[in-house]
């Protein structure tokens, strides 16, 4: 919704701003790479899952370009975009930005020379031992798809693959070790995943649900919520993705107990309690998302934390505006009983979705300026004449139109079904929530909603189902 993202890039200003406010150091950073053409060079920064342009500078043609600026950029993580368009390189930043860089433009990260700069020395450090691995690590990951697990082939393969990851943790642990206070370990510390177990069965199988639940328990162990450097970084943003997306199944009732944890566990910390409230809101909002019901979440999390007690970065009227919005797809849930409409009939009859006596009932929401409606209708009259027989009775609602217009719909569409039309709205208000039509809700035998946000070729299968039990 408008006023939610409003509510995200409002905060995302305002740090921007209170960064340059809250110190003197100015950013001076020489950069010199060897090779490529002269032009401009941008330089992109990250917000969680955004990328932003953060300010540019001009390439002279020896390669040569110095990032000068009167207050310092926001500590985090940076993206050089080089002219000629296909050459870049990262950065990180935190309070010391006077330092410089030379590299080759044939090889950016293996070349690259920093002076001044110990989270950018460790980074190229750390990006070239890496490197020197990725070959023999991309070889045997080959030999492990191509064998069975059982064959000496995959055994030895994955022994080496083993060694060579404990060696890149080997190499890591070293610099933590030597330098515990660098943004770059912070950085490269929250970017670690858990370590995986392997919790066997009574028979010796793996418990893969013990072994999900015990590594998304500790997925965020790593991440220091206190640090709001890490924001500006790939990280939180990655994690958070693979967390909501990845690692939990993709279903309302999955979903909303993970994002409820990680959100609540967020609260002391607000930078992350906001971040993690806007994004995942957003990702569920309605038409953001195909999960069937994923407005479910979007309605628990503001109803939950977009307060003016909690929401203290926005303001209370836009506040007021998402908590309605929320109220207004509230009683469309799954698992709501379905709210009866009553509304008057081509021929002015009024007529109540709860006098339907069928065991299933469809609500099919409509407007005839829509094309999709247009497309999806004569399947509709199809469907419906297929089912009625069968105990499926549709009740269609003109939406967003005018009553002649509305008339011509029913009548060129010859709907088998009671179609009805409230131009004041009062009669679905609250009560179905629509967005983008059409829009379809199945109710039950008890009349709860089983289903929504439906295309017309997932009808069917919804039918068989419940005439089943």
């Amino acid at each position: 919704m408008t006023y939610l993202k409003l509510a995200l890039f409002a905060f995302f200003g305002l740090y921007l701003s209170a960064a340059q406010a809250q110190t003197t150091d100015s950013t001076l950073i020489d950069i010199q790479i060897e090779g490529i053409p002269a032009g401009r060079t941008r330089l992109v920064g990250v917000f969680g899952d955004r990328n932003y342009l953060a300010d540019s500078a001009d390439v002279d043609a020896t390669g040569r370009f110095t990032l000068r600026r009167k207050t310092p950029l926001p500590a985090g993580f940076y993206t050089f975009l080089l002219p000629g368009g296909n050459k870049n390189f990262s950065i990180l930043l935190d309070k010391d930005q006077h330092f410089s860089i030379r590299a080759k433009a044939t090889d950016i990260g293996g070349s690259m020379q920093v002076t001044g700069n110990l989270d950018n020395e460790l980074f190229y450090k750390n990006y070239r031992f890496q490197a020197a691995q990725d070959p023999e690590l991309q070889k045997l990951s080959e030999v492990l798809r191509a064998n069975p697990e059982s064959s000496p082939e995959f055994k030895k393969a994955k022994e080496r693959q083993e060694q060579i990851l404990a060696e890149r943790k080997a190499h890591l642990e070293e610099i933590y070790t030597q330098n515990p206070n660098a943004f770059f370990t912070k950085f490269k510390i929250a970017g670690q995943n858990p370590d995986l177990t392997y919790p066997r069965k009574a028979n010796g199988t793996i418990d893969t649900l013990a072994q999900v639940t015990h590594y998304r328990k500790h997925f965020w162990d790593n991440v220091d919520f206190k640090d709001k450097r890490l924001l500006y970084t790939p990280v939180v943003g990655n994690k958070l993705r693979r967390y909501i997306k990845e690692l939990t199944p993709q279903n309302r009732d999955s979903i909303i107990p993970v994002a409820d944890e990680l959100i609540r566990r967020s609260m002391p910390y607000r930078d992350y309690f906001q971040f993690f409230a806007n994004w995942i809101a957003l990702q569920y909002e309605n038409t953001k998302t195909t999960v069937m019901d994923g407005e479910g979440v979007y309605v628990h999390v503001v109803k939950n934390f977009f307060t003016p007690e909690l929401a203290v970065w926005d303001k209370p009227e836009n506040l007021e505006k998402l908590q309605k919005h929320a109220w207004e797809m509230e009683a469309s849930l799954l698992g709501k009983k379905g709210p009866d409409v009553r509304a008057l009939d081509v021929n002015g009859v009024s007529k109540s979705i709860y006098e339907i006596t069928a065991p299933i009932i469809v609500i099919f929401m409509y407007s005839p300026d829509c094309e999709h409606c247009q497309k999806d209708s004569p399947k509709i009259s199809e469907i419906a004449r297929n089912w009625k027989s069968r105990g499926v009775e549709f009740f269609g609602i003109g939406v967003n139109t005018k009553e002649e217009e509305w008339r011509a719909f029913v009548k060129k569409n010859a709907f088998p079904f009671t179609n009805v039309y409230d131009p004041t709205n009062r009669a679905i208000y609250a009560k179905y929530f629509v967005d983008i039509t059409p829009e379809l809700y199945i109710l039950n035998k008890d009349r709860t909603i089983i289903a929504k946000n439906l295309h017309a070729e997932q009808l069917e299968e919804v039918f068989q189902r419940e005439l089943k039990k």
